[in-house]
């Protein structure tokens, strides 16, 4: 039984990075294409200029200090920093390190606690993944040459 379980585990994991793999390939081939990251740039861009994302005005400008906002800032401050290092011929590693980096400056150097560390950190992934959610439908509906 013991064997089974790590065997499932196993197959998950697996599954996993060859899913990651392939993300990696079709964004390596992304990258490389000029016209394709200065459509999706431009797109990502419109999203903020036009304030479009569902989020209020307030939370562009810096005068909030509840922790709330705050900590929603800090996904639109990854995004954008996020988008800024998104130019043709970058590597996926510097895409990586670049989200890796604000990761570690605004969700695990904050922390002070393994407690804190975890819901911190469970906190930001809802949040970005409820924001990156909102720019893709955003891309879908109103930018589809976004895609390329």
């Amino acid at each position: 039984a013991s064997s089974l379980t790590e065997a499932k585990e196993f197959v998950k994991r697996l599954r996993r990075q060859t899913d990651l793999c392939n993300m990696v390939k079709t964004v390596r081939a992304l990258l490389n294409n000029n016209s394709t990251v200065t459509v999706l740039r431009s797109g990502l861009h419109a999203i903020f200029n036009e304030k479009s994302l569902d989020v209020t005005k307030d939370l562009f400008q810096e005068k909030f200090r509840n922790p709330k906002k705050r900590q929603k800032n800090i996904q639109l401050k990854c995004l954008k920093n996020f988008i800024s290092s998104l130019t043709s011929s970058t590597d996926i590693r510097d895409l990586l390190s670049c989200l890796s980096s604000d990761l570690q400056t605004f969700v695990i150097k904050p922390s002070k606690s393994k407690e804190a560390f975890k819901e911190q950190a469970s906190d930001f992934m809802l949040k970005w993944n409820l924001l990156l959610s909102n720019v893709g439908k955003i891309l879908t509906i109103n930018r589809t040459d976004s895609f390329g």
